[in-house]
């Protein structure tokens, strides 16, 4: 398998619309809430985005369960991936998501970290983590006016979400740095799915949700959006990327993804923009680009 050191034009297109697929969501999640309780929501994702994992595997002729060697790693991605998505649910219950956007994306500068320390040849130049500093300052300029004095109830959601960037982080380190890097995306989607396919029900259930509540064309058209464009094909091309390129520089494009979620919202749901968007957009691709620019010896 080909492994890059640097994103060509390609990729850098796919993660801007990767991006934008993902902010959407955000919106597709608002209007599912309508009529099904968020972490149940997530689990109806995850069954559903399985089963075409599964579909998809089988009329391709990809083994899923092929002794490989990749047990190990793959139901450890899946307990991060079903942590993960369960924190974000959860907390996002006690915190406004304004708040838990700052929070969840301190992702990328611990993957970047993690890429630095544990991945051979992903070191980042200081440029690299002054890219990331900018664009994480977008986002402080598009959610910062959230971050006043915060109740106990928000304190405990932000901590959730700050332990959900922690284990998005951990999963990406684990599949660029396992077996799972070597074999195909599918099977590392359905790892991830099927162990949240068995988690977040019973996460559910522990919150006591009401379940499904109403189900009109909107919200299923919502919830389908989620699962066969976001879970099954959007995150087909993320494990891909991630298995052939260097997970910091891959990171810091996920910024855009709030900013696309605040544009979607916009438009979608008539939400107001605030006037720190265009200043936010600006300092996030400044960050972007500063992550991929070559050195000067290239």
């Amino acid at each position: 398998m080909e492994r890059k050191t640097h994103l060509d034009t390609a990729a850098m297109a796919l993660m801007v619309v990767l991006c934008a697929a993902w902010g959407l969501q955000q919106v597709a999640i608002k209007v599912a809430n309508a009529g099904i309780s968020p972490v149940w929501q997530a689990s109806l994702r995850s069954i559903g985005a399985a089963l075409l994992v599964w579909s998809w595997a089988s009329y391709k002729g990809i083994r899923l369960f092929e002794r490989d060697g990749t047990l190990f790693a793959g139901l450890l991605s899946a307990a991060l991936f079903a942590g993960e998505f369960a924190f974000i649910y959860w907390g996002l219950t006690y915190t406004t998501a304004s708040r838990g956007v700052v929070f969840l994306y301190t992702a990328p500068f611990m993957i970047a970290l993690g890429a630095h320390w544990f991945l051979p040849g992903e070191k980042l130049r200081p440029q690299q983590w002054l890219g990331l500093a900018c664009a994480f300052a977008g986002i402080l300029a598009a959610f910062g006016e959230s971050l006043g004095l915060p109740s106990q109830s928000q304190l405990l959601g932000d901590g959730m979400l700050l332990l959900a960037a922690v284990l998005w982080a951990a999963t990406t380190l684990v599949i660029k740095g396992s077996r799972l890097a070597k074999v195909s995306p599918a099977k590392t989607l359905f790892y991830q799915l099927a162990g949240s396919a068995l988690v977040l029900p019973c996460v559910s259930l522990a919150l006591d949700e009401p379940g499904v509540i109403a189900l009109t064309p909107l919200v299923l058209a919502s919830l389908a959006y989620q699962t066969v464009l976001v879970a099954f094909a959007s995150y087909l091309v993320w494990f891909w990327l991630v298995a052939h390129y260097p997970a910091g520089r891959l990171a810091a494009f996920s910024f855009l993804t709030p900013l696309f979620g605040v544009l979607a919202g916009a438009l979608l749901l008539s939400e107001r923009i605030s006037p720190a968007l265009a200043v936010a957009l600006a300092l996030v691709v400044l960050g972007i680009w500063l992550v991929n620019r070559p050195p000067r010896s290239a």
